[in-house]
């Protein structure tokens, strides 16, 4: 075999397994593909840096698992390297009385993951913390805060090739075949030979599975995420990571306010589909990709499920000021001429054929290869420990 693992993904996810798999046994043959001409291009390029702290994530589940131990291992990576971090925690706000059961359980829930230092707001202690949030009750989480990603990529891509392994761009993964007891991927660039094969595909994760010859257990629709940008004058409204209660009749955070680790404060994201699985914009439009998702029985089951919230979030992307009013719910002071237009980034969420969104991390295997075929947010701040997690299998596998 010409590469022991064959690592298909240049994300941070994937290059936090080829770190992890480099890091337990040194001398280990890696080959890292990634379809792009940089690394980190699509999803982990595009989030705000956000670092998560598990917060949200049912207690047991791999989500909370391995956010809360991912943090740490996240913390200590850009400690170590000299990343641009900060833990400067953030508040979630309730800003009427039917949110507060739910913040209740966000409570109950951060508790049972071992979240440290968690604290119960008042209005007043609310404004101590974000002078400018309005709100009737909040908690405070101390642990989460924002980091650079794209740093911390840059920084695994080197320690990767330090290691002894090797990173391929421009290389795009087409076919991967079981033969004589290990893998042949076939690739716009030739074939390679491994013995085993780990993909991370992120928006393309589902189709990666097909390529090795299984069937997914469910298919990526791809999400939107648009954000506007407070104008600099105006950025003192925010100081850290102000975020709303989540609304179970939709299954993302809401529009939130985000300081940037580089400087200036985000504002967004809402989630209306996207027409391409690299869509980030209206304009972005991909026949194949809007024809697999269009097609599927789950999205319309989705549809049939949230038919009001999915109207919403297509009026608040195209208004500007149907945005404007979601985000002042949290912060009223702000005004129209204080937003700019920001970023976007796709995310991609595994959605099954009856219409329900993969909340958990999601891995499946097969005859020498591994899939992650779901990892939404927190999966940067988590990439670490979920390195770790696949590395750990893979090296089993290998024995």
């Amino acid at each position: 075999m010409n590469h022991d693992v064959i690592v298909v993904g240049g994300g941070i996810v994937g290059l936090a397994t080829a770190f992890r798999l480099l890091e337990a046994r040194p001398g280990l043959k890696v080959l890292l593909l990634e379809k792009e001409a940089r690394l980190a291009a699509h999803q982990t390029g595009h989030n705000s840096g956000v670092l998560h702290s598990g917060l949200y994530y049912k207690p047991g589940s791999e989500k909370a698992r391995l956010s809360v131990t991912g943090l740490q291992q996240m913390l200590e990576f850009c400690r170590r390297h000299g990343i641009a971090h900060d833990p400067c925690g953030k508040i979630v706000v309730a800003t009427h009385e039917e949110e507060l059961p739910r913040l209740e359980k966000l409570w109950e829930r951060g508790n049972a993951n071992g979240l440290a230092g968690l604290r119960k707001l008042t209005p007043a202690e609310i404004r101590e913390i974000e002078p400018h949030a309005a709100g009737i009750a909040a908690i405070h989480v101390p642990q989460e805060g924002i980091v650079d990603y794209p740093a911390v990529c840059e920084k695994l891509a080197e320690l990767i090739r330090q290691a002894g392994g090797e990173i391929r761009l421009n290389t795009r993964v087409l076919k991967m075949i079981a033969r004589d007891g290990g893998r042949v991927v076939e690739t716009s660039a030739g074939e390679f030979r491994c013995k085993c094969v780990v993909t991370c595909g992120g928006l393309h994760s589902d189709r990666l599975v097909k390529a090795s010859g299984q069937a997914p257990s469910a298919k990526v629709i791809p999400f939107r995420g648009e954000y506007y940008c407070l104008r600099k004058k105006r950025q003192f409204l925010v100081r850290n990571l102000i975020y709303p209660v989540p609304d179970p009749k939709f299954p993302f955070l809401g529009v939130h306010f985000t300081r940037l680790i580089h400087g200036g404060v985000e504002a967004g994201p809402n989630a209306v589909l996207a027409l391409a699985r690299e869509g980030y914009s209206w304009t972005d439009f991909h026949w194949r990709d809007a024809v697999e998702s269009l097609s599927y029985p789950g999205l319309w089951k989705f549809l049939a499920r949230y038919p009001r919230v999915t109207a919403y979030e297509i009026r608040r992307s195209l208004s500007r000021t149907e945005f404007l009013r979601s985000l002042q719910r949290l912060v009223p002071e702000i005004r129209g001429d204080d937003m700019e237009p920001g970023g976007s980034g796709v995310r991609a969420q595994a959605m099954t054929p009856d219409g329900r969104l993969v909340e958990d991390f999601c891995f499946e295997e097969g005859a020498g290869a591994l899939h992650v075929i779901n990892a939404p947010s927190p999966a940067a701040t988590a990439s670490l420990a979920i390195g770790r997690h696949i590395s750990a299998r893979v090296l089993e596998t290998l024995k």
